[in-house]
Order: structure tokens, then sequence, then C-alpha cells
């Protein structure tokens, strides 16, 4: 097959599909899904949906296709590879499985800097994943002109041939990272679309100066820009939605010299256990019209039973950014005054924050640490540790060492100030000890972003060589010394070092010299 540029492709398409809706709005894609039985309605006007047997990524089904451009960039032992002519036969039976189908195609665009933008073509058979494509990415106040820069055919009703395409199984996700072409087939699960644009943004970035991030970022009154690093789990959705300093985006981002800026239009977040009191603008945004909620079961009066876990965990509200209260115009900030990385420490050692040096930031931000607690996955009985690199490692292609060494650069320009800030168990690990309160995270969240902690005095942590402050007004002095608050300190002692010995192990696979004494 010969290659084809996003025009040629817009074109086959538009000529086998019966039909192609372009851009259809909010109503008029509810309104079609509703009638093709893609989801319910909920009493609130939102769209709920379900997405069969995936309900979360597929991780093992992504591939990158191995040429010229990826083939001595790309961290292979964090990538998949797919051979070219692999994924031209794919391309082209993909193609051909278009026709006589009931297309979609939403033009939008990834990038609220107009410097650092992908115009995006998505083509799906479905008129909720139009809908939550719609909302996830920036739709243009104009119709978008000139060619896409990006392609992605997403048709979940197509099943890949392992022996014809080179895939693991007959779900795929392929990224043609030289043609910014992404081909999904097998799966209905909507945050493979969004993942997809991500990813391509992460590879081509930092060749034009930007970090690309997995982050949330909100503003202060002031002007300030704060950002929040974290796994699922850590609180980075809860910590950076706050009525009182607007947010940026809630996941992912870009960092150039001009400022941050957020690569999406919507968010996508977590809806397990959800509610009004904790966290009071994502409830808002679930019973929102337009909103897609996947995986989410509703109760007799068809509103969302957010504690009803029966199809996984993993349940989704997908909602433009302009539904919270509470939103930075433009989706785009200054350059980051504090950056903050969190973890849900299970094993309860580390302190509940530490402000780190810029080589302690870049070490912390390749290990991208929490923990896993029991009962959250099949067959994990006690804490386990998770090293994620750059807190987000199945979205970064590149080596880790090429977002460590822009953020080291970043954080040199801008001064800015780096906490660590433990959302996890403090007294013993999980089981034991008890879950560190919100009330008491919020308020040292506080004194990282006023700056009050850069004038408090602090002690150096013997076993992770973090500085702890010595106190913090309104904080228990006990806490703040995770020793302390346990009753056993020689148990401590041991898991303590035990889980610095994970983190020197974890790290030695990245090696970069530049940064070795922050070990």
């Amino acid at each position: 097959m010969t290659k084809m540029d996003h025009d040629e492709l817009n074109l086959r398409i538009a000529e086998m599909a019966a039909s192609v809706t372009w851009d259809a709005s909010v109503p008029d894609l509810m309104t079609e899904a509703l009638a093709k039985g893609e989801g319910e309605l909920t009493a609130d006007g939102a769209l709920a949906v379900t997405t069969g047997v995936f309900t979360g990524r597929s991780v093992k089904d992504k591939f990158i296709v191995a040429d010229a451009a990826t083939a001595d960039t790309v961290w292979w032992d964090n990538s998949a590879a797919m051979r070219p002519e692999h994924f031209a036969l794919l391309c082209e039976d993909m193609l051909n499985a278009t026709a006589g189908r009931s297309l979609h195609r939403q033009h939008l665009l990834a990038g609220a800097d107009p410097r650092h933008q992908m115009r995006v073509t998505v083509f799906t058979e479905t008129a909720w994943h139009a809908l939550f494509i719609r909302n996830l990415l920036i739709r243009p106040e104009k119709p978008t002109s000139g060619r896409a820069d990006v392609t992605i055919i997403h048709l979940p009703s197509f099943k890949a041939d392992p022996a014809r395409h080179g895939t693991r199984s007959d779900t795929v996700i392929a990224l043609d990272m030289s043609r910014k072409l992404v081909l999904i087939g097998g799966t209905a699960y909507a945050g493979e679309i969004k993942k997809a644009v991500f990813s391509l943004f992460n590879f081509h970035a930092p060749a034009a100066g930007v970090l690309p991030m997995h982050c949330s970022a909100n503003i202060g009154r002031k002007g300030d820009v704060a950002l929040f690093f974290g796994l699922s789990g850590t609180g980075k959705t809860t910590l950076s939605n706050d009525p009182e300093r607007p947010l940026i985006g809630d996941d992912e981002h870009g960092w150039s010299t001009d400022g941050v800026f957020n690569l999406e239009g919507g968010c996508y977040a977590k809806t397990v256990k959800l509610s009004a009191q904790s966290e009071p603008e994502i409830y808002a945004a679930t019973r929102s019209f337009g909103t897609v909620l996947e995986n989410l079961k509703l109760g007799p009066d068809r509103r969302p039973l957010y504690d009803d876990i029966s199809l996984t965990e993993n349940t989704r509200a997908a909602y433009p950014l302009e539904t919270l209260p509470a939103v930075a115009p433009g989706g785009v900030g200054s350059t980051p005054q504090t950056v903050v990385f969190l973890t849900a420490d299970a094993f309860g050692v580390l302190p509940p924050i530490s402000r780190l040096t810029p080589e302690q930031a870049v070490y912390h931000f390749l290990s991208g640490y929490t923990a896993k607690v029991a009962g959250t996955e099949r067959g994990v009985t006690e804490p386990t540790a998770t090293f994620s690199a750059c807190f987000g490692a199945p979205f970064m292609p590149l080596h880790p060492r090429v977002y460590g060494e822009l953020l080291a650069e970043r954080l040199r320009q801008s001064g800015a100030h780096t906490y660590l800030l433990n959302t996890g168990w403090t007294g013993g690990a999980y089981g034991t000890g008890q879950r560190i309160d919100i009330a008491s995270t919020r308020r040292l969240l506080a004194a990282a972003l006023s700056g009050e902690l850069e004038s408090t005095q602090m002690r150096r942590d013997p076993v992770f060589g973090l500085d702890v402050p010595l106190a913090v007004e309104g904080i228990a002095s006990r806490l703040l010394d995770p020793r302390q608050c346990w009753a056993d300190p020689q148990a401590y002692d041991a898991a303590a070092a035990a889980l610095q010995a994970r983190f020197a192990t974890n790290f030695k696979k990245f090696d970069p010299p530049a940064i070795q004494a922050a070990e």
C-alpha cells in the first residue's frame, strides 16, 4: 500500500463510507447516540455508556511503528514495535472496513498555545465516541482550515489479525509517529483515543523545546501557576480542583519557555465513590448535559451510582472544561512557580511533605513513585511499590532521560520550588496505619503554594535525604516526622530502608550521569 497523507486518507474514507457526519454538535450527537441505543440518558442530561470487555487501556496491544524516525529515539524497553509493512496492511484493512459504514468525523485541536498546536481529525463509528473526543479536545471557534496534523481512525468493531497485522490479539492501538496517524480497533474504551493524542504530542514536543507533562495545573490569584504530577489515586484531580485557583487543565500539559498550556479542552475524571461533599465541582460536572459517563450504572431514578463498581473501578466522566466553575481563560498560564509531585505511600514511611532540590526533583520525576494497596488488584495482599517514569510511562515514547533533562532545564530557568507531597499512610503501612487526612494535606499544600515553606526551618531525613519542615502552623509536629508516628520505631526503620532500596533499584535503569548525585 502506498503511504497516503492526511488529505488522501480523509478522501479515501469519504469515498468508501456510506456517510460521514462532519463536526456534529453535542445535541445532535446525544440524539443519535440515544436513537441508536449507544447509551442511556441520565436524569440530568448526561449520556451513560458502557465499553464492553475493555474498561481500561489495553496496554499490551499498543504498538509504535519502528521506522527511521523512531528506531533510535523510542524507548523500546517501554514500547512494543510494529513493522511498517504490518502497519500498512492494518491501515488498508481498516480503510476497507469503513466501506458502507456511517461514520463521524470531528475536527479538533490539541494544544491551547497556537505555537504548539496540533489539528486533529478523528473518524469513529459511534456517536458517543465522537461526543467523548469533542468534550475532551479543544473545540475550535471556527472550522479548522488546512490539512490535519493528526488523523485517528477508530473502529471498535474492527478485529485485527495477529498473523497478518503483527498484533498480539484482535485488539490494536497502532501509532505511526512519522505520519502522526493512529489506528484503533477492537476496543470501545474511549480513553485510547485521548491517550493516543497525548502519546503523539509527547513524542514530538521535545524537538520543539516543549516539556510534555502528565499533570494537572492551576493558577492562583496573583497569577502563580502550580503543577501537580501524580499517578492514579494520589489526589491529582482532587487537589488541583480548587475554587480559589482556576484550573488550567487536569491531565495533560506542555511547558515551553513562555509558560504552561493545556493540551486538552476537557476533563476525564475518575468517578468511583464520587460525592458532592468530597469533590463538588466534579460531581456537578457529571450531572451536566452532554457529559459522557463511562461504565457508571444508573439507579431507578436514572442517576449515577458512584459506589457501584460492578463493571469496573475505572468509572469515568468526560466533560468540557467550561463545565467547571473556575477555569483559567484560554487554557494557558505563566511559568510555574511551584511543582508538586504527589505520591500515596502505602508503606507509611515518607514524610507528608518534603522540599526537593532541583536534582532531587528530577530523581523523583524519573522515579514516578506511588504504592498500590491490598485489594486494588487480584493477588495484591500487601502494599506494592509502583514506579512509572515521568508519572506517565505508558504515554512517554522517548527515553525518560529526554524528559528529565527538559524538566531540569525548566526548573533552572524558572526557579520553581518543588515538593514531594505524600497523600498516603502514616503510623504504619496500609492495614496498620491510617491515611493522612485530607485537611492536613490541603494545609500542607497551601503552605507550599503560598511560599510559606521556603522560610520554614527544615530537618534532613536520614533515610531519603529530603528536607522536611519542623513545624507548620495547624499541623501536629508529630505528623511531620513519620518515624514518631509508628508504635515500633525499629519497624519504621526497616520499612523505610526497604522502600529506599526499591527506589535505588528502579533508578538504575536510567543511569543518567548528569543527575546521579540526586540518588
